[in-house]
């Protein structure tokens, strides 16, 4: 049932691939959309921005923050992944990263359902690992005992 990881060149908002797709990606927990992946994901799809500010505008009667995972169809078979796993912003070096590991762990186990609930890969640059600051390394274990564990094919996009 073990699924496994693709590493290919490419665009993760142009996912390859026949069926259903998920496109995850990781967001902040301030409600910020305007630096990273997700301009990419805003030239392409209007949706998953609007959606993600709404999701953070009504936090306090829903279930936004750390961890969290807010799923957005943006076209007939592909979907947008909004995966609260940062806290904060860097706006310094001295600050440290705002990666949070456990949030990502948290909201890819509740991707995972989901996906599979959709008949879905999931496809997604290195997340958490540009601006949120990640190591690689230490998040790829978690999309491995999150989601190619549970059957679940994932492809991860390096951009050319």
């Amino acid at each position: 049932m073990t699924a496994t990881i693709e590493h290919v060149r490419g665009d993760a908002t142009a996912p390859r691939g026949k069926g259903a797709k998920v496109i995850a990606h990781v967001c902040n927990d301030l409600g910020g959309w305007g630096k990273g992946f997700v301009l990419a994901l805003s030239r392409r799809w209007p949706e998953p921005e609007a959606a993600f500010r709404r999701w953070h505008r009504e936090r306090a009667a829903n279930d936004f923050g750390l961890g969290a995972v807010q799923v957005v169809q943006v076209e007939r078979w592909v979907h947008v992944a909004n995966m609260v796993g940062q806290r904060g912003i860097r706006t310094s070096r001295s600050q440290g990263v705002p990666v949070r590991y456990e949030a990502i762990d948290a909201a890819l186990a509740r991707l995972a359902p989901q996906a599979l609930a959709l008949g879905a890969s999931v496809h997604m640059p290195r997340i958490g690992c540009g601006l949120a600051g990640g190591r690689w390394e230490l998040v790829e274990p978690l999309v491995v005992a999150r989601l190619t564990s549970a059957g679940v094919p994932v492809t991860v996009y390096d951009h050319d």
